[in-house]
């Protein structure tokens, strides 16, 4: 049934009416033009005291956050209108009963699912990534209500209409340094059910059209979905940009103009006469879970470890003449971009000559941020016989918290279900790092209301994921081909405590033999996420720098392990 123009004006007319229910909640009522094209999805009621920007862009792990519930449904019946059901959960407060009364502006969102038919057997509903990286309050396509302020009184629902859509995004073009490329992968397609792609921004080295017998080594910036090459400008900072945009993260101002400095700077450096010659990418490997896959192979998000590896890899090699061997090749990023060049390497030890891992995400689950999931019974509370005390979730660098680890997880549940379904961080994790449950989803490691950890599923994480103890179990056969690549940074005040991972791994490290590993493991004094390095100048300006800052380790990684007619003066290989 559709939307007559009466009833339009109707539904129209109930945005500013009320009607008296048992329980407070919340009817959304959404246009015909948008109606037709929702069938599976999430439904967030979202509300804010704060008239300036979208209750939307407001959901946060610390105290400033917005309040969120969120319910799923199928099947929607277009011209029917959604009830929020008044059982929904809900973040920071979990009852919609349990709300102050009062002035809010309120929006509704619906974020769509997508049903996938999978190559395992399992039928999924998730909601696939529409080229913004997997970010439910950007997705193109999904639909939403504009704020409006709403008197709320216990035993009252209000109307919302929803009457927007998020338009699509325009891919970026090519220009002399930078060509963006998207294939299809067969093992991804296989896995999916559908045709999957990957993508990635490729910086040419100065000089590519005018040798074109040069073959180049190439280095991999693993992190989060970019949307574009980061970090490369060829024209000095715009002369306009305010002086006084504050960076909350850094507590700096004007950093956009030390963004577009540092960016500008490394244009100069990559053109320069004496600046090394080799390829640089930066992946697009975005999926229904998250704004990228964590580059392994998983139950869950299909073979994205095989696919990089085997078929974006050599792809780009071939169309951009890279040298095509493992000794040419290295990884490096930071958090996410950290774990995931850690764990390439030791996946696939033959395939890469070196990974440069910062503040990495954890890569010993003994510390799994401050969860033992070996042998701690609950993630959210450390248990005595008489008393419980919540875990901290993020602090900084003075050690004051601002979040535990139930409010991140509870915030996950809300925007996402108990599903994985947020796209966020602890849903990506377990995604990657589960097994597939009898429903098709993600096998939970805990609860993710009361936060009890489930062992089983623990075990199954240890022998696949846990690189710390992967590298142990396997040091007879690994060691030889990691002898010299692994390569950890991070603050000891990291944000998230991902530190104390890195104690254990270093541990392991500098107690192996036949051989010893050969690498780095550094810290930064007082530094917080993400420190990838540099003792002597702070991370807002370090951060910036990923692409130049291991170029000396790299060299003398490739003087001893790379053939003898590499030329190691200019890296170029010069192949008739």
């Amino acid at each position: 049934m559709k939307y007559s123009r009466l009833l339009i004006i109707l539904l129209l007319f109930a945005l500013s009416c009320e009607i008296k229910i048992d329980k407070p909640g919340f009817r959304i009522l959404i246009i015909e033009e948008l109606a037709d094209d929702v069938q599976d999805g999430r439904l967030l009621v979202i509300l804010s005291k704060n008239p300036d920007s979208e209750p939307r862009f407001g959901i946060s792990d610390n105290a400033g956050t917005n309040q969120v519930f969120g319910m799923d449904f199928d099947s929607y019946d277009s011209g029917k209108e959604l009830v929020l059901d008044p059982e929904s959960f809900g973040y920071p407060v979990e009852n919609i009963g349990d709300l102050p009364e009062g002035e809010y502006y309120v929006q509704a969102f619906i974020q769509k699912y997508e049903t996938f038919e999978r190559g395992d057997g399992h039928t999924v509903k998730l909601p696939m990534d529409q080229g913004e990286g997997r970010k439910w309050n950007r997705a193109p396509g999904n639909i939403y209500s504009l704020p409006k302020k709403v008197d709320l009184k216990s035993g009252f629902s209000t109307a919302l209409v929803i009457d927007q859509i998020i338009s699509k995004i325009e891919e970026p073009e090519d220009t002399e340094y930078i060509k963006h490329i998207k294939m299809k992968s067969d093992l991804l397609s296989e896995f999916w059910g559908r045709d999957m792609y990957l993508g990635a921004h490729v910086l040419l080295p100065e000089g590519f059209d005018e040798n074109p017998n040069a073959h180049y080594p190439l280095m991999i910036f693993h992190g989060h979905f970019p949307a574009d090459f980061g970090g490369f400008r060829t024209t000095p900072p715009d002369p306009d940009l305010p002086e006084d945009d504050y960076s909350a993260r850094f507590d700096i101002y004007g950093y956009e103009k030390i963004v577009q400095q540092e960016a500008y700077d490394f244009y100069k450096k990559w053109t320069s006469d004496d600046f090394k010659r080799f390829i640089i990418i930066q992946i697009q490997h975005q999926n229904p879970y998250y704004d990228d896959s964590y580059a392994v192979n998983s139950e869950n998000l299909g073979p994205y470890g095989d696919a990089i590896t085997y078929e974006l890899v050599p792809h780009i090699e071939e169309k951009f003449r890279g040298i095509g061997e493992g000794w040419s090749r290295f990884l490096y990023g930071g958090s996410t971009g950290g774990w995931e060049a850690l764990a390439a390497q030791v996946k696939y030890p033959d395939e890469y000559n070196g990974c440069f891992a910062a503040c990495p995400d954890p890569i010993d689950f003994r510390a799994y941020m401050l969860v033992n999931i070996y042998e701690d019974e609950n993630a959210y509370y450390v248990e005595g016989d008489f008393k419980k005390t919540l875990r901290p979730g993020h602090r900084d660098y003075l050690g004051n918290v601002d979040a535990t680890l139930k409010d991140m997880n509870h915030r996950e549940l809300a925007l996402g279900g108990d599903k994985s379904r947020s796209g966020d961080q602890m849903d990506i994790w377990q995604a990657v790092y589960s097994p597939v449950g009898e429903d098709g989803y993600p096998k939970p490691i805990w609860d993710r209301y009361t936060g009890e950890i489930d062992h089983e599923v623990a075990e199954y994480w240890k022998e696949n994921y846990d690189l710390r103890y992967i590298m142990e179990r396997d040091w007879e056969t690994l060691g030889p081909k990691l002898e010299g690549k692994v390569h950890i940074y991070c603050g000891d005040m990291d944000n998230y405590y991902l530190n104390n991972a890195v104690y254990l791994a270093e541990d392991f490290l500098e107690k192996t033999q036949n051989p010893y590993y050969g690498g780095t493991v550094a810290y930064g004094d007082r530094a917080e996420h993400c420190w990838n390095g540099d003792p002597n100048l702070p991370n807002y300006l370090t951060r910036l720098r990923y692409n130049t800052m291991y170029l000396d380790e790299i060299e003398d990684r490739l003087r001893e392990s790379a053939p003898e007619n590499f030329n190691q003066e200019n890296w170029t290989l010069l192949k008739n």
